[in-house]
């Protein structure tokens, strides 16, 4: 599968989840054509057969190659990124929760789940197939919610995109504001049309000192069935913005900051 055609398919599967990010996406069309996309994200279940190293060849398999690494202690994740040759394909970021890191009680929860799934060849639409498990009890969400809202996201929503990301640079109707101003106008917008903005560490994650400024929306809520038919509504995904800035050599930036990301995570919260 070509990276078109990838991101095609991912981003069917995104607004069928999180419709505010067409609602979004078209905010900006309105004003400037084309949106482009910056970066998506995943998340995942270490020590399972669809453990990072397990996805990372799919996407090796388009024509990326590993750009960085990263860790949450905090949240228990590690996480790689991935860049494209091509400038105009979007990166991808996976990061995985170390079960093995949890709470006994915790790793029991999501044993009886992840123990459902089975080994076997996968190709790119794994990104966008969901749970490989059954429903999960809606007490088991709840309890795990408790010490890990990542894991408890995961539990109920399974392998999909995390976000999508709209790339400020590309977006000519911030040109005529100061570089620090951009982003801010942008998040305006996005609370303008009626979505609430993550303030987690303050509405924009990040510095032109870092070289990378992210802002992003609450996740979207959406009714989940969970076991026994019982039908609840919980966060599922969210739309984010990234703002780069040129190294000392005049270089912009494509990596990613801990700091920052550790504070998008948040935007999938209750």
């Amino acid at each position: 599968m070509n990276p078109v055609q990838f991101f095609d398919n991912l981003w069917q599967d995104y607004i069928a989840i999180t419709p505010q990010a067409e609602v979004i996406r078209k905010v900006f069309e309105g004003t400037d054509g084309e949106v482009i996309n910056d970066h998506v994200a995943f998340r995942t279940f270490a020590h399972t057969p669809l453990q990072l190293e397990s996805l990372e060849p799919l996407v090796l398999a388009m024509g990326y190659s590993l750009q960085d690494e990263y860790q949450f202690k905090a949240k228990k994740l590690r996480a790689r990124s991935y860049i494209h040759p091509d400038a105009s394909v979007p990166k991808i970021f996976i990061s995985e929760l170390l079960t093995g890191q949890l709470s006994e009680s915790a790793q029991k929860i999501l044993a009886k789940y992840i123990a459902e799934i089975t080994a076997g060849p996968v190709d790119q639409s794994v990104f966008w197939s969901g749970r490989h498990w059954s429903a999960p009890s809606f007490e088991d969400y709840k309890e795990l919610m408790q010490e890990t809202e990542y894991g408890a996201w995961l539990l109920a929503i399974g392998i999909r995109v995390n976000h999508f990301t709209v790339s400020i640079n590309h977006l000519n109707s911030v040109a005529d504001f100061s570089a620090t101003a951009q982003i801010q106008h942008v998040l305006g917008c996005v609370k303008a049309a009626g979505y609430a903005v993550n303030t987690v560490g303050g509405e924009v994650k990040g510095s032109p000192a870092a070289l990378l400024e992210q802002g992003s929306t609450m996740a979207d809520r959406q009714q989940i069935e969970f076991s026994g038919g019982e039908k609840h509504e919980i966060p599922t995904c969210f739309y984010e913005f990234a703002l780069r800035y040129p190294d000392s050599d005049g270089v912009v930036y494509q990596g990613f900051v801990e700091a920052n990301a550790d504070k998008i995570f948040e935007s999938t919260n209750s």
